[in-house]
């Protein structure tokens, strides 16, 4: 074990707001729950791998003993009430930068409230996706849904720290690996106005295509969802666009994590997320980050909660990441394979230092 891990302050380079609203044992059950559907007859979503995490990281920032029964946590939160308990809780990660995706529906906290509330930092992520269905919905016409798009994307980027996309390995558009013509684009932006009243989500793959490009160009990074999907399908896509001054970051490959990592090390501008992929796993992240830390080199592995709507999410992801940091890089120190200040300086990196230099974030 290194005490660097539980000591050093995190970048939470993606995340999504917090509910302000209250939650009863049903609405917050649900949130923990690991799919959509109700748990099995007889249990609850706490007696999942993140359940249980929830109440070993959680209930000391509430005054409760670790591991505490659901019941008298979630009444103690109820007593505490959402703004003071999301603050405790909050100031309780050691995270003192947070990247917002401001791109999901519902009562969430802006990157302003989340600042006041953890005491921290807070930069907003803009969701491509988004952009372009605003623009759709108050244009008449191609040309000005495709100008007034263009606007969006340069406006976003002189405020916001990234661009996020969820037509990342999942979909087509990513795949390809060139931009596509003015003709192409002016059909799929036909397309999109026909369909917009009907509140279709943005699938088109030219369109996408055509916003992954406007991103690049913009110079900003660039975080690319990858769900279950195989990273090594946005090979091409990484490849071309090289050298163009936009960095790319892989995120919550959970089933591929090692893919991802492989990808960057072998492109100098990709980036892999290593967060999410070890809460989900709770007590063996430490395995998931060993297997991470072996195919990519350090400088390209960044930390992140993903957490979405329950504070206590951003407390799992800080509480496991550096657990495992902590046991793997501490292993690696007691077998005589590390020095302890390569060990430190390597979870400075892992922890915020990688990700203050791709998003060009202040120092400590």
């Amino acid at each position: 074990m290194i005490d660097a891990a539980s000591a050093v302050r995190l970048v939470d380079q993606y995340c999504h707001g917090v509910l302000r609203t209250e939650l009863g044992l049903g609405t917050f059950e649900a949130r923990i729950g690991p799919s959509p559907g109700p748990p099995a007859a007889g249990t609850t979503f706490f007696d999942t791998r993140t359940g249980f995490a929830v109440r070993r990281w959680c209930p000391p920032l509430l005054g409760l003993e670790a591991h505490c029964p659901p019941a008298r946590y979630l009444a103690r939160r109820r007593e505490l009430g959402a703004v003071e308990a999301g603050r405790r809780l909050l100031r309780g990660t050691g995270i003192d930068t947070y990247l917002v995706d401001t791109g999901l529906p519902g009562d969430l906290a802006g990157p302003g409230e989340l600042a006041a509330a953890g005491a921290a930092d807070a930069r907003e992520i803009v969701r491509l996706e988004l952009l372009a269905e605003q623009a759709a919905d108050t244009s008449g016409t191609v040309e000005s849904f495709l100008a007034r798009l263009s606007g969006a994307v340069h406006a976003a980027a002189v405020s916001a720290v990234a661009f996020t996309t969820v037509a990342g390995a999942a979909g087509p558009a990513a795949t390809e690996p060139d931009p596509p013509g003015p003709g192409a684009v002016r059909g799929a932006a036909g397309r999109r106005l026909e369909c917009r009243r009907a509140g279709a989500p943005l699938r088109d793959p030219v369109l996408l295509r055509h916003l992954l490009w406007a991103a690049v160009a913009s110079g900003l990074p660039l975080q690319l969802h990858l769900g279950d999907a195989d990273p090594g399908r946005l090979a091409p896509f990484a490849a071309a666009t090289a050298g163009r001054g936009t960095d790319l970051v892989l995120l919550h490959g959970r089933a591929h994590h090692r893919a991802a990592a492989h990808l960057a090390s072998v492109h100098a501008h990709v980036y892999a997320d290593i967060g999410p992929a070890l809460a989900r796993t709770g007590a063996r992240a430490a395995e998931g980050l060993a297997q991470t830390l072996e195919p990519a080199p350090f400088g390209k592995l960044l930390f992140s909660s993903g957490a979405r709507g329950l504070p206590e999410s951003h407390v799992v992801g800080a509480g496991v990441f550096r657990e495992a940091v902590s046991r793997v890089l501490g292993g690696w120190v007691g077998d005589g394979a590390w020095s302890r200040a390569d060990a430190e300086r390597v979870t400075g990196m892992l922890a915020s230092g990688n990700a203050r230099r791709v998003y060009g974030l202040p120092g400590p």
